[in-house]
């Protein structure tokens, strides 16, 4: 599966060279001129990493991301600014940047950051996010809008197989299996009776309608 990386300048012609750039090099890319859409994007697809301009329209690239690591967003960022004074680098860093690239800068030492940064972080980038829910193996907790949710044993296996399976019709007979396993527990509406009291923890006013019932064929986290 490739790696996407999303690029955020409103420069056209530094936009077009580094999607030119990073797709020759195998990787996915999605583009952007300005942050107003970043949050979207984020909750819908499976970003490696962020390339962000400083200079932005709107809000200030730096500030942006520091805005967003409080909300629970940890994608890594390179920051690629012009602004390339001591003071303003380490200024990307305390703000949420995992390196920092100055412009001008040499394609091909841009090229090897990128490798570098999503060979480390995807080895320890271990939380999985969907919408305003997020999960952290680590300690096994889920959250929702950043407030942990608490989940009995089952339900939270039941959530994670829906999170591990995002927009993905599962039917009964598979979340038996793969939630359920050796259980002697194991009969159709037993997930019935789950999804339900899982709903009632996640959404009890069913405005998210995070989980919907298919039919005939089973349940899709959407």
């Amino acid at each position: 599966m490739n790696k996407t990386v999303l690029i955020v300048d409103d420069e056209e012609d530094i936009l077009d060279l580094l999607e030119y750039t990073l797709s020759s090099e195998g990787y996915d890319v999605i583009t952007c001129v300005d942050t107003s859409n970043i949050r979207d994007i984020l909750d819908e697809e499976d970003i490696s990493l962020i390339l962000m301009d400083r200079n932005l329209p709107g809000v200030e690239g730096s500030m942006f991301i520091e805005r967003i690591r409080t909300e629970g967003y940890n994608q890594p960022v390179i920051y690629v600014s012009a602004k390339d004074l001591s003071d303003d680098i380490v200024e990307g860093f305390e703000r949420g940047g995992d390196d920092y690239i100055t412009k001008p800068f040499n394609i091909n030492e841009l090229k090897a950051r990128v490798k570098a940064l999503i060979r480390r972080t995807s080895k320890t980038q271990d939380v999985l996010k969907y919408k305003d829910i997020s999960y952290s193996p680590s300690n096994k907790t889920f959250q929702i809008d950043s407030k942990e949710i608490k989940l009995t044993s089952l339900e939270h296996d039941l959530l994670l197989e829906f999170m591990k399976n995002q927009n993905i019709l599962l039917s009964r007979e598979t979340l038996l299996e793969n939630v359920w396993k050796d259980s002697i527990n194991k009969q159709l509406k037993t997930v019935n009776v789950a999804i339900k009291r899982l709903k009632e923890n996640i959404d009890p006013t069913g405005e998210k309608n995070y989980i919907q019932a298919v039919r005939g064929e089973g349940y899709i986290f959407c």
